[in-house]
Order: C-alpha cells, then structure tokens, then sequence
C-alpha cells in the first residue's frame, strides 16, 4: 500500500458538481490535505456539490468519523476555514473494514 496521498479534482460548473478523488492512505494528520482541496474546490462556486470520494484509498477511521462529521454539520473544520462557508460535502468511501493497527492486531 502506498502512504503517498494521490488527490484528482474534477469540476463541473456547469452543474455546480466536483468530485475530489483521493488514494493512498488518509490519518487524522493527511485529512488536513483533502480539507484544503476541498476548501478550494468549495470556492469556485457558491452552492456547489462536493463528493468526497475515499473508496480507493486505506482511511483510518478516525479521519473517516472527522469526514462524516464535515459531510453532517456541511462545513469544513474551522482551522481550515475560519469563514465557515457552507459546504454540501459528501463522503463516498468503500464498505470494507478499515485496516487494522498493529495494537488491535496483537490485542
């Protein structure tokens, strides 16, 4: 498995959708990455559709509760955007179980 994080922007503004697609591994650290794309992103235009998709890459899962936290409240965290703009983000991450670390391994 690759830790590099891998992030592809796609936009539509002709129908107010974007996708960013990201891979590799997401950490509660390397989360602060796709926040700040999604910020940017959210910026092109107001009211615009933004699809988190994670269902390639390995997300621990606290970053996967901090993700479903931003898609329920619609707002990113307020160290990345203070403004808190409203942001419609939405999670699409794949239905397998999240790795494991090596504590829950030896456990």
């Amino acid at each position: 498995m690759n830790s590099k994080l891998n992030i592809v922007v796609r936009v539509d503004l002709d129908h107010s959708k974007a996708k960013v697609i990201a891979k590799g591994h997401i950490t509660i650290h390397s989360v602060n990455a796709l926040y700040v794309v999604a910020k940017r992103a959210n910026s092109l235009k107001g009211g615009l559709d933004l699809e988190l998709d994670i269902s390639g890459a390995w997300v621990d899962e606290e970053a996967l509760e901090m993700l479903r936290a931003a898609s329920e409240t619609r707002h990113l965290p307020a160290r990345i955007d203070p403004a808190q703009a409203p942001c419609a983000i939405s999670v699409l991450a794949h239905r397998r179980h999240p790795r494991q670390t090596a504590g829950r391994l030896a456990a």
